[in-house]
């Protein structure tokens, strides 16, 4: 069946995959070098928090504008612009501490001439490379919803999904090594120009399918398979039918979609950003040795990547719709992260593998959850408001990181002050187990049934 459909979506979700690899190598480069970087400059948890903040921030505002843009420009365009704004902001830390003095005596404010110029050089790159990895899950889940009929589009978007946690796994592979032997604004350097390279394989690849000299008529009409599929896959004439966000926001598909993603990514975005400093803070596990213990955690995610989107498959060939399917897998999937309320208690008792292999469990429940609330867009919304609805999620999800963010640098020093940090790890650690069963009710009791929009 395969052989007589065939295969040429799945090279698209391989050009998904690794764009979303280099997306998590390049965020992932500050976290790596922090305990480092706080050494070297003097900041302090708060500092830090205030840092990676600017990157949520812009990124969750700017996810809002993402979408929209993915939507006019087009998949392939969008996609391309996000990746290369992207990789100048990573490149742009190697010169963090010039950008922060040229910004400081550029704009002469009172308030900035008081903050060191690596925060504020630090702030800048961040802000740049927040901006444009806005651009990377709603062009990425536009693309999957147009070269993948619904049932296999959370298979599809966990296999691209998982890029994240390969790009996580890479990263301390790769970055603490690069900084010990050249420097760590050469790991910065390395790192963002390897976007440059996926960009030419993505326009040799990419087209939509209505233009795919490479997909075959069989595969393009199993593509387009699902009954209520009424969309025309021609991009330009998607331009003129633009849905204004104010109706989008008048769904509750929207808003269980949406808040969804504030309560559970910033739970990602703490282990993405925080895990080095706990090891260092709490087991003095710093540099090189962060490699196998963060190794070990980021491989399995990919578990709960590729396993959570083909969980709902299950149910699906139970004969429930797709959302409904996704619905009862997710509510499996959040039971996971509750073995993350032992990492503290357990950890106590000398080794640090016993909190990282049930953080890699809530880690990875997390990304079995992502594949599928990213999927439950596309499951009610038709294709041409996939990446402005994905966008208002994302801009959600990306406010929930900043306030994580921002509290648990200020608990950090609170605790540190106190000589008792893993108190406040302890606190944090809490929620990251919790959130996921406190969204999904929310989600099903905003959404209970199955409800395709079909007035757009």
């Amino acid at each position: 069946m395969q052989q007589a459909i065939g295969k040429y979506r799945w090279t698209i979700c391989a050009l998904l995959f690794f764009a979303t690899t280099v997306n998590y190598l390049d965020r992932q480069v500050l976290s790596l070098l922090a305990p480092q970087l706080s050494h070297e400059f003097g900041w302090s948890n708060s500092d830090y928090g205030d840092i990676t903040a600017v990157f949520q921030f812009v990124y969750a505002i700017s996810m809002l504008f993402a979408g929209r843009l993915v939507d006019k420009l087009g998949t392939k365009w969008g996609y391309a612009w996000a990746l290369i704004i992207w990789s100048i902001g990573a490149i742009m830390h190697a010169e963090s501490i010039n950008v922060g003095t040229g910004l400081q005596s550029m704009l002469g404010w009172a308030g900035l001439a008081a903050v060191p110029v690596s925060i504020i050089g630090f702030m800048a790159a961040r802000a740049v490379l927040g901006f444009g990895e806005s651009g990377n899950f709603p062009a990425a889940i536009k693309a999957t919803a147009e070269y993948f009929p619904k049932k296999e589009r959370s298979l599809a978007t966990g296999i691209f999904n998982s890029g994240s946690n390969v790009g996580a796994i890479l990263a301390p592979l790769t970055v603490p090594w690069i900084a010990k032997n050249w420097g760590w604004y050469t790991a910065f350097l390395f790192i963002g120009a390897i976007g440059f390279i996926w960009l030419l394989f993505w326009f040799y690849f990419y087209d939509t399918p209505a233009k795919q000299k490479r997909l075959s008529p069989e595969e393009l009409a199993y593509i387009q398979s699902d009954e209520d599929v009424k969309v025309d896959q021609n991009e330009s004439s998607q331009e003129a039918t633009k849905v204004p966000w104010f109706k989008l926001l008048g769904y509750k598909q929207t808003w269980s979609f949406a808040v969804g993603k504030f309560l559970t990514d910033g739970v990602w975005w703490f282990y993405l950003f925080w895990l080095p400093k706990y090891l260092e803070a709490q087991y003095n596990i710093k540099g090189t040795e962060l490699a196998l213990p963060l190794f070990v955690l980021y491989s399995m995610t990919m578990v709960g990547s590729i396993g959570g989107g083909w969980f709902p498959v299950y149910f699906i060939r139970k004969g429930y719709q797709a959302y409904d399917g996704r619905m009862k897998a997710m509510l499996l999937i959040a039971v996971f992260p509750l073995v993350v309320l032992l990492a503290q208690p357990l950890g106590h008792m000398g080794s640090y593998w016993m909190p990282v292999l049930l953080i890699g469990i809530g880690a990875s429940a997390h990304q079995a959850w992502s594949a599928n609330i990213f999927t439950t867009v596309s499951d009610m919304f038709p294709k041409k408001s996939v990446a402005s609805v994905t966008g208002i999620g994302g801009m959600a999800g990306g406010m929930g990181g900043v306030l994580i963010s921002l509290i648990a640098g200020k608990l950090f020093d609170y605790y540190h002050a106190l000589g008792h940090i893993e108190t406040g790890y302890s606190i944090l650690f809490t929620f990251c187990a919790l959130a996921y069963l406190i969204a999904w009710v929310i989600m099903k009791a905003l959404v209970p049934k199955y409800k395709p929009i079909t007035d757009l």
